[in-house]
């Protein structure tokens, strides 16, 4: 009996690791078969988008300023709605995502949105063999880094891709969201990073009732694997700040309690739910 569990500790073992290797294609599937569920979810509000609603917030609104002429690179940009709205503010803007679906739709909606907006289709370690100038600005914002296992190499590609005195802008959920059940009745997983979690769901953020169902891969990082990443990468830390509130409604058991502005409703206040990092590049070229 003891032999028997042995063996099947070491086939689950196997198991878990090939699904980490194959971290990139479950993670792409999983991307592609959510895109076209998004497309049409009240979530993202295509519609209204192509009418002239920008897909920002105020929290990296804020940050930005003013990006007139500015050249910005947009890592993990899904299907392209901030990309396209940073180029309606007058940014020179580039997106980037790893789910060839997802960078399809993205050209389409830009063409009609009418502006002049690049995306590639690359895995955020992968796009210095696809990309080759800097930028001004490098964004990414909710729900990115929880898709990648090594954030110095994150930090590395961000550093890459900056202008000497360039600035980098990030908006991501707080990592204690990233604790709880789907309830937030318990804390479930660890703060810190402890490997690959490999999960399957049901529905997705943007409509939970979608008939729909995807694995997926992710990592959890706390606030100083991210800092200490930017900083040994060159980065020096302008602003870190932390909100009592998500901008979306992408949680369960949520309230809002002013527009556009949610928080788990029997939490109330007394959990970050977003932060927020800039970061400017060292005049040092790389």
């Amino acid at each position: 009996m003891i032999k028997i569990f042995g063996y099947l500790e070491k086939q689950l073992f196997s198991i878990i690791m090939s699904k980490e290797n194959d971290y990139l294609e479950i993670n792409r599937q999983s991307w592609n078969n959510r895109t076209d569920t998004h497309l049409t979810s009240d979530f993202y509000d295509l519609d209204g988008f192509l009418k002239g609603n920008t897909s920002l917030n105020s929290i990296e609104l804020d940050l930005l300023g003013d990006i007139k002429g500015k050249s910005v690179l947009h890592l993990q940009c899904h299907f392209g709605q901030d990309t396209i709205s940073l180029a309606r503010l007058g940014a020179d803007a580039t997106g980037i995502d790893l789910s060839d679906k997802a960078i399809e739709s993205a050209k389409q909606i830009a063409k009609d949105a009418n502006t002049n907006t690049k995306f590639i289709c690359s895995d955020v370690y992968d796009l210095p063999n696809h990309l080759h100038q800097q930028f001004d600005i490098v964004y990414t914002s909710y729900g990115t880094i929880g898709w990648l296992p090594d954030l110095d190499r994150w930090a590395k590609v961000i550093a890459r891709f900056l202008k000497p005195g360039g600035k980098f802008v990030f908006v991501e959920f707080h990592p204690v969201v990233w604790m709880f059940d789907n309830d937030f009745e318990k804390v479930f997983y660890r703060y810190f990073n402890s490997g690959a979690i490999i999960e399957t769901e049901s529905g997705t953020y943007a409509d939970k009732t979608a008939d729909i169902t995807q694995e997926y891969v992710t990592w959890n990082h706390g606030l100083s694997e991210v800092i200490n990443s930017l900083i040994q990468n060159g980065l020096e830390i302008n602003s870190l700040d932390e909100y009592d509130y998500s901008p979306y409604n992408c949680f369960n058991k949520t309230i809002e309690f002013e527009p556009k502005k949610f928080r788990i409703e029997h939490l109330g206040d007394k959990i970050p739910m977003v932060y927020s990092v800039v970061a400017t590049k060292n005049q040092v070229s790389n």
